[in-house]
């Protein structure tokens, strides 16, 4: 699924400026993430996305081993004096903040300035003439292109996305209170909308902090050490692992995982970078079939455009091809067809915390339980996900009481390691969303494109081709706006079309999921190796996807009576 990007929380480990010198800390696997896209690898790590994926993916959790050994001190003194500046404790941001200042450009930055000032100085004016209010919908679609390009281009703006989408979704508001034919009107409609979004935003906050507790008690562990294969031809069959473990956790995480499973199995390799693209596309396909797989197939769950069990069987089958097909095509080729080499094993240096199984068993328990308690009780998903949350938060409070050392391991530093900014880019994005959705904007693109595509099925395609360049979580927010159950009803050809390509469009190109730049960022894979190496076969599997769903549809093949009978299957 697209998910958010990782935090940028550190341990008090050391980190270096020199990457080749590493001593492992702890860090956070997130959950749904978005697509981070026209991000490169170097602005991930300076962020301290991938850096911590980097960390643990070459050392190990134990204790013993996030120390700096003795016989590193001379490494470290002739780091330090390398560096000027940097000491045995210093961080990734602060050597990135070291970096910066190296290149910094005053000049650049005053025309940053002057920009943002004249911005906010043209916004202040324009609210008060009254062309605002004579041409609301002009002034609403510039405020979110010009909003939207400062998203899309924030490497080179230098403008964190999460604060461009809070202050487009206020301005879009401001927008429309001023045009709107009250202000009580556009009160009672953000009021409204504010109420759909903080759903999503509080089921993606608690599914964060679950995954986070997990992976501090080492869980995937589990997962991870019932692969030791090293034949080409066997491992290459890894991606339906990432497949079933993204349709439970999301795209991102399960891609984390995977790729640095990899990392130790695999030496650097033409073969492991094919191996790594597998693992996106597998991450991407498996997140597309459950509710709660990924964030946009979350988003239409939670506002009734699919429920559970018809997701599930609808749309399983056309994952597994986009996977599958792929698969069959890269296994013909000559990295693939070489000789393995093997390496040595480390896995087993990696130590799972006190109780880890049962903290996997219940975490991963918790996530499953959602659609269960949605069908069960009848109240939105977000309260299945804190409940879950809170069973985890004192199942660990119980289980390390009195244990001061292992704080870490507990919700309270899970909650200050998970992306909560990240949270906030969905929060302004679907704000935005929803204020051109009431004021009729996104309507009107609805009707424009019925009269000239007809079929819904070019209009979904489309949506998954143009995610593998934009973000997916606007694309289907803004189509939710567009199209609403009176046009097309729950569980209708449309909305499973549009959740499968959301979720999978993004594999076609590396900067196209969360998963990919992530990817990216850890393999230190370029832009045109993954396009001319994997977007063929992303887009081979991508459309017959398509085409096994039209085939599985149009043969209106349904479940035994009796498992639909099931009380939570059966309902949404």
């Amino acid at each position: 699924m697209a998910a958010l990007s990782i935090g940028t929380h550190f341990s008090p480990s050391c980190r270096f400026k020199n990457r080749s010198l590493h001593a492992p800390s702890v860090y956070s696997l997130p959950s749904f993430g978005t697509s981070l896209y026209r991000i490169r690898a170097p602005r991930l790590l300076s962020n301290g996305v991938i850096a911590r994926a980097e960390d643990k993916a070459r050392g190990s959790s134990s204790p013993s081993q996030r120390q700096v050994q003795p016989n590193n001190e001379e490494q470290i003194k002739g780091l330090s004096s390398e560096s000027g500046t940097c000491d045995p404790l210093c961080s990734v941001d602060e050597t990135s903040s070291l970096e910066f200042e190296d290149a910094y450009q005053p000049k650049t930055d005053l025309l940053k300035t002057i920009a943002v000032f004249t911005a906010a100085l043209t916004g202040t004016l324009a609210i008060n003439l009254t062309w605002v209010t004579d041409h609301q919908d002009i002034a609403m679609a510039l405020l979110f292109g010009i909003g939207y390009a400062g998203i899309i281009f924030e490497e080179s703006l230098a403008f964190n996305k999460s604060g461009v989408g809070l202050l487009m979704a206020v301005s879009l508001w401001v927008v429309r209170s001023i045009g709107a034919p009250s202000s009580d009107i556009a009160v009672s409609e953000l009021t409204h909308a504010s109420a759909e979004v903080s759903e999503i935003v509080f089921f993606l906050l608690g599914a964060m902090t679950i995954v986070e507790i997990v992976d501090a008690h080492q869980g995937f562990k589990l997962v991870t050490d019932n692969i030791t294969t090293r034949k080409p031809r066997t491992l290459i069959w890894v991606g339906f692992v990432t497949f079933f473990l993204s349709s439970i956790l999301d795209n991102l995480t399960s891609t984390i995982v995977m790729v640095s499973l990899l990392r130790k199995l695999v030496p650097p390799s033409e073969y492991r970078k094919l191996l790594g693209a597998v693992v996106v596309i597998a991450a991407n396909a498996g997140g597309a079939w459950t509710p709660i797989g990924d964030v946009t197939t979350t988003m239409l769950w939670i506002h009734g455009q699919i429920s559970t069990l018809q997701t599930m069987k609808g749309l399983i089958i056309p994952s597994l091809v986009s996977l599958t097909v792929p698969l069959a095509l890269m296994s013909l080729t000559s990295e693939v067809n070489g000789k393995g080499q093997d390496s040595p094993n480390i896995l087993a240096s990696q130590q799972m915390a006190p109780r880890g199984q049962l903290v996997f068993c219940v975490g991963i328990g918790a996530l499953v339980f959602v659609p269960v308690f949605k069908a069960l009780t009848g109240l939105p998903p977000f309260m299945g996900m804190l409940f879950g949350l809170g069973v985890l938060w004192i199942l660990t409070d119980a289980i390390h009481y009195g244990e001061s050392e292992r704080q870490k391991l507990k919700v309270p530093q899970a909650l200050s390691r998970i992306d909560t900014q990240g949270a906030l880019f969905f929060l302004g994005i679907l704000l935005s969303v929803s204020c051109l959705e009431s004021a009729g904007l996104l309507r009107e693109l609805a009707n424009y494109l019925d009269a000239h595509i007809p079929s819904v099925e070019l209009i979904a395609s489309a949506i998954g081709v143009v995610s593998a360049i934009i973000d997916n979580v606007p694309l289907v927010a803004a189509t939710m706006g567009m199209y609403d159950l009176t046009s097309f009803p729950q569980d209708s050809e449309f909305w499973q079309l549009v959740a499968y390509c959301a979720g999978t469009g993004g594999s076609m190109l590396v900067i196209g999921s969360a998963a990919g730049v992530a990817y990216m960022g850890m393999e230190k894979i370029d832009f045109f190796w993954y396009f001319r190496k994997v977007s063929g076969f992303a887009f081979a599997g991508y459309a017959a996807g398509i085409a096994a769903y039209l085939a599985v549809n149009n043969l209106h093949i349904s479940l035994p009576s009796t498992l639909a009978q099931v009380p939570f299957l059966s309902g949404s």
